[in-house]
């Protein structure tokens, strides 16, 4: 306030102190009057705190009117908090909610914990009037510190027992504790909280606290006392499911990952034999991503563990990862004292022109590349280079004199010589936030360039070295006839084009040109029926699941305002810690008649009455598992299931799609599951995955599964101001695959073409299509030979058990991947076969160019840095050289064969010698108890 007598204005009544215009004023206020007790203004040197005359009831503190108190007296210190306390005594802000004429039983809560507490006690049964018949008191703080003590001491007379139910920290319970110590012991009640009286933990003091939760808690400390049915029953119920949840192991998991093409990607990596320390921002998910990165700091204190552990350990030294924002924030002092304490160190300043963890925020201030390197420079590191993902971006800009330039692919040579250098060295990598890419370049403000990759899924092996070299998650695995293969996700690729460097000549780029948008799916929504729609009565239950960055708050948002919009009451509780990108991301959608029936935002344990899946992973967890029951919950689920980001580093992972699926429909109504593909129709028929998740939401209101008119929903998509009409496409989309399945599906056909061709469902489909391609690949004589061992291991598989044609379906897949080795010939077969021409025709229209990236062993020199091929760019000349190389097979493995003394090729061909024999020595002591061996082997 800018005088005195506005504290009366903003109702600040009780005691207060300020200081206006460089004068100190003490006074103290009533509801009528502020009466100052005197001003003053003193020089700098006896400058202090002029209090109003008071004598405090608490603490036996008396206060006379001229009295200067310094700011380091410990009497002022303990003026602030009585005057605080009484503060909140005269405006009663902690207050009883329920009183009993026979204390037995007290809860004391506070902030969220309160919402929870009231919907707990509400799912018990428990109302106003049957506490105050079995002896139950309710005390909700408004302050928690410090805790006002007359009301607490008041609320607590008379009690056996109190409760403190609080988030995270036993902030209040260690005040009350404190308060009540000097009560007679024949008085002081029995307190607990976090722990009961045994020491046992009761209450989570790490994570936040359910309702679900709380019940459980409250039924067992009042059932000692008092019970009924719906107690005992709830109280069966809450222990069951705790057990449940706990015991429970979801199929998968989805944890958060770096964005595709986040520069994190590249820049978290340390050469081999180092290590980083981890600080805060997204980069601090490398801790969880196999790159040697450990332990964490606060904000502003990376590096400082290191400055002493170094001199008591033979690690020479260590990288730190520093975002710009921290940098920003306080971390400029952590790497100062790395610079005063000389430790052998190398800062990697991650600048990405964003707060990117929270949301992508401009940074607080000015800040950039040239001011930081010339404040390290200032500050005495022994060595600063920049590192850049665009060098152009530096025309006119100058940097220090001793500060280096170069491209961020010289990142692996300069971190090595930054291990090397004593003392603190410091790399400023700067490339933006793929997440802030994105959004600039849907606004126009950030170069997008007219280039893509794509992959050819013929030639690539599956081997997974371009999401080693990458990091992406838009490089996703997609499942063919002859393995897993690659493919680059258009609608999440950020153009970032580290999977290039993966060692295969399966990438392509397509230059110029534009992706293929399907023409406007044309529904009419009026002409569908309407259903009938469920009353939310006194609260209806959505549990949205997703993927973090699809728009899954989106969805909740919409379906929030709709409710407002139709006058009725809603809350939405979102989860999306860290940014949750690529991660697990859900939200708590309430809806009912009246605010009074919404008591906590959160949903209750086996209370949700619809999912909408939007990613059936996060569906299968332990979050979204606890509030399903068979009975009650319906579910619309993504049958698409998106890979985790454990793929990326396991190229094998199995998605356990089957038991995502098992896990939903065993804990949902079984009459009223659906799992829909609303990836694939959004790609499909809306142009863009971003479209699945309204998609879902129309399915499910076209079933009556959401209570709420089609007008709110779509005034709420107009209200929310982006994309209004391709959202509301989206959702009468979903609305008609709900109502005809069948004709979206002919839509999609109609649009994409023909679905491919199907895997092999038998082991003889499995082997003539092996050998017809071992035909295109060589020759008949190939694919007889290839014939030949494949009969012989079945004769002798079946001879043994039913269960050898296990056995007979690996050799058949292995011997095939051998023998069909991707060599020269192969690569130009399959890229000039015409298919790949048709794919790329089909996701492709416009002018553009295909330019092939290829290292081949002829001149293809070693990179010193990596110690792996370099790869070139190949312009659309290499296609008819890869028709003449098709025509070339014949002289594969003849004297005539250029290729045939390569060192891979003889790699290769030594291969399946060898491979060979070994099938000849499993069968020679195959056996029914060793059949699973072999076919491991």
């Amino acid at each position: 306030p800018a005088s005195v007598a506005e504290y009366v204005e903003y109702g600040l009544l009780g005691f207060a102190m300020s200081r206006f215009a460089g004068t100190w004023v003490g006074f103290k206020a009533t509801a009528d009057t502020v009466e100052t007790s005197a001003t003053i203004d003193l020089a700098p040197e006896r400058r202090g705190i002029i209090l109003p005359e008071f004598e405090f009831p608490v603490g036996g503190i008396s206060i006379r009117t001229g009295d200067i108190w310094r700011e380091e007296d410990t009497r002022l210190q303990r003026y602030k908090g009585f005057a605080a306390q009484a503060f909140a005594k005269a405006n009663g802000i902690d207050r009883v909610i329920w009183d009993t004429p026979r204390p037995r039983f007290g809860i004391v809560t506070t902030g969220k914990a309160y919402a929870d507490v009231m919907e707990a006690l509400d799912e018990l049964g428990i109302t106003a009037a049957m506490a105050s018949d079995i002896g139950l008191r309710l005390y909700k703080v408004g302050m928690p510190w410090p805790l006002e003590p007359d009301g607490i001491r008041h609320f607590c007379e008379g009690l056996e027992e109190i409760l403190v139910i609080e988030e995270k920290r036993e902030f209040i319970e260690h005040q009350l504790r404190w308060q009540l110590y000097n009560w007679r012991e024949d008085v002081r009640p029995r307190i607990v909280g976090k722990q009961d009286e045994a020491g046992a933990y009761i209450l989570n003091p790490d994570n936040e606290l359910t309702p679900g939760m709380i019940a459980h808690v409250i039924a067992q400390r009042i059932q000692r006392f008092h019970t009924t049915d719906r107690i005992r029953a709830k109280l069966a119920f809450f222990t069951e499911r705790a057990a449940t949840n706990d015991a429970y192991t979801p199929p998968i998991k989805r944890p958060p990952y770096f964005c595709s093409g986040c520069p994190h990607n590249t820049s978290t990596k340390v050469p081999d034999g180092s290590r980083a320390l981890a600080g805060i921002g997204c980069h601090i998910m490398a801790l969880w991503m196999e790159r040697e990165t450990e332990t964490f700091t606060q904000m502003g204190g990376e590096g400082v563990t290191w400055v002493g552990e170094a001199p008591f350990v033979a690690e020479p030294h260590v990288f730190t990862n520093l975002g710009d924002g921290t940098y920003f924030h306080s971390g400029l002092l952590a790497v100062r004292q790395s610079i005063a304490a000389g430790t052998n160190i190398t800062y990697k300043i991650l600048y990405n022109d964003a707060v990117a963890m929270t949301g992508g925020q401009k940074h607080d201030g000015e800040l950039s590349v040239p001011q930081i390197a010339a404040q390290m420079v200032a500050e005495g590191a022994k060595k600063v280079i920049v590192l850049t993902e665009d060098m152009s971006r530096y025309a006119g800009i100058t940097l220090p004199p001793s500060v280096r330039l170069l491209d961020r692919d010289e990142l692996p040579v300069i971190q090595q010589e930054c291990r090397d250098t004593p003392g603190c060295t410091v790399i400023v990598f700067d490339q933006t936030c793929a997440a802030e890419k994105r959004r600039r370049r849907k606004r126009g403000s950030f170069p997008d360039p007219a280039r893509r990759v794509v992959i050819n899924q013929a030639v690539c092996e599956g081997c997974g070295d371009c999401s080693v070299q990458s990091n992406c998650v838009s490089v996703e695995p997609v499942e063919t006839e002859f393995g897993r293969k690659r493919r680059i996700n258009q609608s999440s690729c950020n153009k970032d084009f580290s999977c290039l460097k993966g060692f295969c000549p399966s990438f392509v780029t397509i230059e110029g040109g534009e992706l293929k948008k399907p023409a406007a799916a044309v529904i009419d929504g009026d002409a569908l029926p309407q259903p009938t729609l469920p009353a939310p009565g006194n609260g209806f239950n959505i549990f949205v699941t997703g993927i973090g960055g699809t728009g899954v708050l989106t969805v909740s948002a919409l379906l929030g305002m709709a409710a407002h919009l139709e006058g009725r009451a809603s809350t939405t509780a979102d989860m999306a810690g860290l940014a949750q990108k690529g991660g697990a991301v859900y939200s708590h959608v309430r809806i009912a008649e009246r605010d009074t029936d919404l008591l906590s935002p959160r949903i209750i344990a086996g209370t949700a009455d619809l999912v909408l899946a939007c990613d059936a992973v996060v569906a299968a967890d332990k979050a979204a598992q606890n509030l399903m029951t068979p009975d009650r919950t319906a579910v619309v689920a993504n049958g698409d299931v998106a890979p985790t980001s454990d793929f990326v580093r396991h190229r094998d992972l199995d998605f356990r799609r089957a038991g995502v699926e098992r896990a939903i429909r065993s804990a949902s109504n079984p009459n009223a599951c659906h799992f829909v593909p609303v990836d694939s129709i959004a790609t499909a028929l809306l142009g863009d995955a971003i479209g699945a998740n309204i998609l879902m939401m129309g399915h499910a209101w076209q079933q009556g599964l959401i209570p709420l008119t089609l007008a709110s929903i779509e005034q709420a998509m107009e209200l929310n101001g982006v994309a209004i009409a391709f959202n509301k496409r989206a959702f009468a989309l979903g609305r008609l695959l709900a109502h005809r399945p069948d004709q979206v599906t002919a839509m999609v056909e109609a649009a994409r073409g023909p679905a491919p061709e199907p895997l092999s469902e038998t082991l003889d489909a499995l082997i003539d299509r092996r050998a017809a391609d071992l035909m295109a690949y060589q020759d008949s004589r190939l694919a007889g030979r290839y014939r030949a061992l494949v009969a012989r291991v079945r004769v002798v598989a079946g001879s043994i058990a039913p269960e050898g044609e296990t056995l007979v379906a690996a050799v058949a897949r292995s011997y095939h991947k051998l023998l069909a080795i991707k060599d020269e010939y192969e690569v130009g077969r399959l890229y000039s076969d015409g298919r790949f021409d048709a794919a790329v025709a089909a996701q492709f229209g416009g002018r553009y160019k295909r330019r092939v990236m290829l290292s081949p062993p002829i001149f293809a020199r070693m990179d010193p840095a990596t110690g792996r091929p370099k790869k070139y760019s190949f312009g659309p000349w290499i296609f008819p050289l890869f028709r003449l190389l098709a025509k070339g097979k014949v002289l594969r493995g003849t004297a005539l064969d250029p290729f045939a003394r390569n060192p891979e090729r003889k790699a290769e061909r030594a291969l399946v010698t060898e491979f060979e024999a070994s099938i000849d020595r499993v069968l020679a002591g195959l056996a029914p108890n060793n059949l699973c061996l072999a076919t491991e082997i």
